[in-house]
């Protein structure tokens, strides 16, 4: 099979290059002014995303769905329980089947090996919606949230307090890719892997054994749950291991003074944060949230369409 020649994936957050990156920020803003104003915004029409899900999802199906109806398209849901990749069908045979029949595939599963292998067959772009390695999309909506709320994050501090995972290893990708640094505060055992977290070089990223001392003159302070989709056998000791790592009132004064607190979702308040923190003046959670919606509409539009200056 031969692949379109300008084909381009979003299968972790290095798939596009800084410019790119910094055009769908850019661009980003421009919809979501477009959506708080009530303009109409359609260049999708007639286009399709296929939506396929192997772990669960809220935000992701949400914001992908509206995104794609507002953009003028159309969202299909597939469940791999519902379908022939549920009873074995390779991979490799699904996309070429599913690429043939629309315009766009956004896939939320669990090793990047299977993202990967879907997006070497396929005809259309394939988007990560998270994988157990990465969840590009989640952080370019969190730093978009950043620029609107502080500016460019070129220079920037980020503490990310708590487990290494897919979001903190894309955040260690992005922090290459814009020029910021990231400080990294996990409990013993639970330390970022460089080559899973697919980093080139650790000069953007510093390992910190105290949260603390993590979150020193801190631009944002970030977290999520201690127990990700998949590694459901390993809550209990999980709990035990990251009582010390629940970002509190003490870290936030760590931070700088005008710091913002940003979490994935969905939160446990007691857990990886207090309600003090997620709730309080600093916390733009629902911001980040939203902006799910807008920096997914942009990434889209430029996958089918490329550069727009409307």
């Amino acid at each position: 099979m031969t692949q379109p020649s300008n084909l381009q994936h979003f299968l972790q957050f290095k798939d596009l290059d800084r410019d790119t990156l910094e055009y769908l920020f850019r661009r980003a803003l421009v919809i979501k002014d477009r959506f708080k104003k009530y303009i109409r915004h359609m260049p999708l029409l007639d286009r399709t995303l296929v939506m396929v899900f192997e772990k669960a999802s809220t935000r992701t199906r949400l914001s992908f769905e509206a995104g794609m109806h507002q953009l003028g398209g159309a969202a299909i849901y597939l469940n791999t329980r519902d379908t022939q990749l549920g009873r074995g069908e390779p991979v490799e045979d699904a996309a070429q089947v599913m690429s043939r029949m629309c315009d766009l595939v956004m896939i939320r599963t669990y090793e990047q090996d299977i993202i990967e292998r879907f997006a070497a067959h396929s005809r259309v772009p394939v988007i990560n919606g998270l994988t157990n390695e990465y969840h590009p999309c989640q952080i370019l909506a969190d730093i978009l949230t950043f620029i609107e709320h502080r500016g460019s994050i070129e220079g920037a501090t980020v503490a990310w307090i708590g487990d290494s995972n897919n979001v903190c290893n894309t955040w260690l990708q992005a922090a290459e890719m814009l020029n910021f640094q990231v400080r990294v505060s996990t409990p013993p055992g639970y330390e970022v892997e460089p080559e899973r977290a697919g980093l080139h070089a650790t000069s953007h990223f510093q390992a910190f054994a105290d949260p603390l001392e993590a979150c020193q003159g801190a631009d944002l302070v970030t977290t999520d749950v201690w127990t990700s989709m998949g590694f459901e056998a390993e809550n209990e000791a999980r709990r035990k291991a990251f009582e010390h790592w629940c970002v509190d009132s003490e870290m936030m004064a760590q931070a700088n003074a005008d710091a913002l607190f940003m979490h994935c979702l969905p939160a446990h308040r007691g857990e990886e944060v207090t309600a003090e923190v997620i709730d309080g003046p600093q916390s733009v959670v629902w911001d980040e949230a939203e902006n799910r919606l807008h920096a997914q509409k942009a990434l889209m539009e430029y996958l089918l369409l490329g550069r727009l200056d409307d």
